[in-house]
């Protein structure tokens, strides 16, 4: 069973029950849990492989991160510089952890025993990466994590440097350079026993090309609920499809948000459902801005690894909540949005008595989903056009 108790259908069908009979406390209730354990959800996730096969440069890519970032970065070089189990978390989602794990079958971690001297239970899944040939190691890995009914994924990494090489070739056929990589991986695998092995071709460098996607796809339909919506908010914004998935993920909670500024608009107290809805608002705006890398120290990552300058990514950013998020900036939308004087009606309303209440409750709803939904769409927005101009340097 899940640690984490994610809403199921049945709880969204009873939720409705208790709005449609007044009872929106206990509504609010199922969200208030939902949200706080959400805000505790944990992912490691481990990435091994022989030395030398690109694993932290893997793990740097993954993490939005280049290479040379010496505080965050994971070590990379030709020889084997990842001597334990190294946690690297994401920069905006610190329970995210990806795992640089020894070699196996380096002197200090055997094949037989690799298993329990990296503390297998720790981690969610495994990705097993490989250079050139997945060899008998690997397999064997793969074997006794199967055994344990967990997750691996072969990664058949430094692609671009294959393609590369074979550009070359007056014969050059991209597709057919793919078709070729991917088939004899497959089959070295087979021939060590693994029966219908899936193996994806990346590169480190170019990550939101070649089979990324389809990993990233994978993983996301493989992990329980809230993991995989854990995971799609902690990934770079290497794609238009990410960006959409995670403007998805998000709309997906905004009628919850909804519904906690709904209730505390039912009670009858100065002030209070203005307060309220603007804390949901700065915490839900907030989360929107750092899910889509829209603070400036993703944006300098971003100009890091794509050689576009800092300046000329902020300057496509429209939304005028791409400057500060706060308290302030927040309650001067609310009264545009509201037309001025709404949230002042929307408190006569809540003193009259039955009737004022669930009106409150209704006129606090729709303005707290109307606005969420239109920052998401604008911060949406602002991260397409921002992965459009990072992706102009590569054209």
């Amino acid at each position: 069973m899940d640690e984490f108790e994610i809403i199921t259908d049945e709880d969204v069908q009873d939720i409705r029950e208790a709005m449609e009979n007044n009872s929106l406390a206990t509504a609010a209730k199922k969200f208030q849990d939902y949200f706080k354990q959400l805000d505790n959800v944990t992912l490691n996730i481990a990435i091994t492989g022989e030395s030398g096969s690109g694993k932290s440069s893997f793990i740097n890519a993954f993490r939005g991160i280049g290479d040379d970032d010496e505080i965050i970065s994971a070590p990379t070089g030709v020889v084997e510089t990842t001597m334990e189990p190294k946690s690297y978390p994401y920069p905006k989602y610190p329970s995210v952890q990806l795992w640089d794990l020894p070699g196996i079958g380096t002197p200090n971690f055997k094949a037989d025993t690799y298993l329990q001297d990296v503390e297998f239970k720790r981690y969610d899944f495994f990705i097993i990466i490989a250079s050139e040939r997945f060899r008998s190691s690997n397999v064997q890995l793969a074997m006794e994590i199967q055994k344990m009914k967990k997750r691996f994924y072969f990664v058949r990494c430094k692609i671009d440097e294959n393609i590369r090489a074979e550009k070359r070739k007056k014969t050059f056929d991209h597709d057919k350079t793919l078709k070729t990589i991917r088939d004899d991986c497959i089959k070295g695998l087979q021939k060590q026993g693994l029966t219908s092995p899936t193996v994806f071709l990346i590169s480190s460098f170019e990550l939101g090309g070649y089979d990324f996607p389809l990993l990233e796809e994978t993983m996301e339909k493989e992990l329980p609920k809230h993991k995989r919506h854990v995971l799609l908010l902690s990934l770079p914004n290497m794609s238009l499809e990410i960006i959409e998935k995670k403007k998805a993920a998000l709309k997906a909670d905004i009628w919850k948000m909804a519904v906690l500024s709904g209730t505390v608009a039912a009670i009858p107290f100065p002030g209070l459902s203005v307060a309220v809805d603007v804390t949901i608002l700065v915490k839900e705006i907030s989360r929107y801005y750092l899910a889509f890398g829209l603070d400036d120290d993703s944006l300098r990552k971003l100009s890091d690894r794509t050689d576009v300058p800092f300046e000329d990514l902020k300057s496509v950013l429209k939304s005028p909540l791409n400057k500060e998020i706060t308290a302030d900036v927040v309650i001067k939308l609310l009264t545009k949005a509201a037309g001025g004087g709404l949230m002042a009606l929307e408190y006569l309303i809540s003193n009259i008595p039955v009737f004022g209440s669930i009106a409150a409750g209704g006129i606090s709803y729709g303005t707290t989903y109307s606005m969420l939904n239109s920052c998401l769409n604008e911060l949406a927005e602002d991260a397409q056009n921002v992965l459009m101009r990072a992706i102009q340097s590569e054209v």
